[in-house]
């Protein structure tokens, strides 16, 4: 009897532990997930990113983010006019112009008038078009100039847009860039001052330094100055009111633009920096407009000294650089070769904004080594598709991930590009691959490699976490049923 027992317990035993272990709710959702990639269901995983929690959207800008459709409806609260022939803004209506000037309405009403409109002042449509357009980073860049006349007339506005555009496709954090502080240096020095030409000149570290100490001093030593910058956070701190709630978050960046005098330039970043140590919201300061360009290549290594000089002037302001924007056949060859090196190495950014010219840089693999350990990459697929044509296998993301860099996901310039942070997860899977739990890698990067403060930071994270439990459990639990 007591043999029989024993050998009913061990059989028991034996049953019980054949048995199959029940899966997690994120086996559950990767396992849903590698079939839908399998399968390149596209329509599926669009709705199961615009479902998933994305954490944040951490490089994108403020102007480019907002939809044509929405200046045009700010324009019109304006009373402002469009120009019948250019489809540009004109603020004055009793301006004399060879053209018909119209009301929004009018636009809206003449839908091929309408339709042009929006192509002008957005990417839409733009593949289906032929060899008179111009070329598509010329057409990204060139949308600025139409709506630009009136995207700092209602930021407030524009702000909870983009707030509640983030909620509704399960985002918690946003870093806008959101506009340079404003000062001219024009206002400052006088026209026939040599500063430019010095700075242009200058060939070491050192030579740079001293250069832009006597131009502190001068600005340091003019209250107006200061002035600026404090009306200038008074303002985006005031836009910012009722922004922030328990489970959304948003802080801005400010910039310099590289296409200027190095003398503006200068000022830009300066001033930005300064604004930073004044004001919690502004994380971080960038440098902003094509790298492409003939001025922002020339100085490209100045500029990235300028960042050098600030960064030990002001050493907790964060740096995040758009660099190596760029491909082959955009400009010459020796022009692909240091960008992202220098953005890291000189200006010591912490994040780097597109980096598409890697595979064509010097010592690359060094270079990977030390972003690895260094530095985040905000991959941008939609625009480095338009603007530079790179897209695919051409892309370095895969160059990237297998050597271990972290990687954020964001959007740049979503109301041109007419996409969103959903989208750009789809593209990133249907094209690559990645796994599930990769893609969550991402999502987690966009907080840890934020600007945000630690308490914000962790406040951000805990969300994160509770949201994926959510998320997985929905997934898990529809395919159940």
């Amino acid at each position: 009897m007591k043999n029989t027992i024993l050998l009913l317990s061990f059989c028991l035993c034996i049953l019980g532990c054949n048995k199959p272990k029940e899966r997690s709710d994120f086996e559950a959702t990767s396992e849903f997930y590698e079939m839908m990639i399998e399968k390149n269901d596209i329509a599926k995983l669009n709705q199961f990113f615009t479902n998933m929690p994305k954490g944040g959207d951490i490089h994108h800008h403020y102007t480019g983010s907002i939809y044509a459709e929405t200046y045009l409806n700010w324009v019109k609260q304006k009373d402002w006019r469009i120009d019948s022939c250019s489809l540009k803004i004109i603020t004055d209506k009793t301006k004399i112009e060879t053209c018909r000037l119209l009301t929004a309405d009018e636009v809206i009403e003449n839908t091929m008038l309408y339709r042009q409109l929006l192509e002008l002042w957005s990417d839409l449509d733009f593949g289906n078009h032929n060899h008179s357009e111009p070329s598509p980073d010329l057409q990204f860049f060139n949308t600025f100039g139409y709506f630009g006349a009136v995207s700092d007339e209602y930021i407030n506005v524009g702000l909870n847009i983009l707030k509640e555009r983030a909620i509704n496709e399960n985002v918690s954090y946003i870093e806008t860039m959101l506009s340079a502080v404003g000062v001219s240096s024009e206002d400052y020095f006088s026209v026939d001052n040599n500063f430019n030409a010095l700075l242009e000149k200058a060939k070491t570290q050192q030579e740079v330094d001293n250069i832009l100490k006597d131009i502190d001093s001068i600005y340091f030593n003019n209250k107006s100055f200061d002035k600026e910058i404090d009306e200038f956070v008074n303002k985006f701190t005031k836009d910012h009111n009722g922004i922030d709630t328990e489970n959304f978050t948003m802080r801005f960046q400010s910039y310099g633009v590289r296409v200027l005098e190095p003398l503006q330039v200068y000022t830009d970043l300066l001033s930005a920096y300064i604004a930073a140590t004044k004001s919690p919201l502004l994380v971080g300061v960038n440098i902003v407009a094509p790298e492409n360009n003939y001025t922002a290549l020339k100085d490209y290594t100045l500029h990235m000294q300028m960042f050098n000089y600030l960064k030990r002037k002001h050493p907790d302001v964060n740096r995040a650089l758009h660099a190596g924007e760029l491909t082959s056949g955009m400009v010459r060859p020796k022009n692909l070769l240091f960008h992202i090196n220098q953005a890291l190495d000189i200006a010591q950014a912490q994040r780097i904004g597109h980096g598409v010219d890697l595979p064509y840089e010097k010592d690359s693999y060094e270079l990977l080594s030390k972003l690895k350990n260094q530095a985040a990459i905000e991959i941008n697929l939609t625009s480095n598709k338009f603007i530079l044509g790179v897209e695919g296998r051409e892309h370095p993301y895969l160059i990237y991930s297998s050597y271990g860099v972290p990687l954020v996901i964001s959007t740049d310039d979503s109301g041109v590009s007419r996409n969103n942070l959903s989208n750009e997860y789809m593209l990133l899977a249907s094209t690559y691959k990645p796994s599930y739990k990769k893609i969550k890698e991402y999502v987690y990067n966009s907080i840890h490699y934020s600007f945000m403060n630690e308490n914000d930071k962790k406040k951000s994270l805990n969300t994160l976490n509770e949201q994926f439990l959510e998320f997985e459990h929905k997934i898990a639990e529809q395919l159940r049923h």
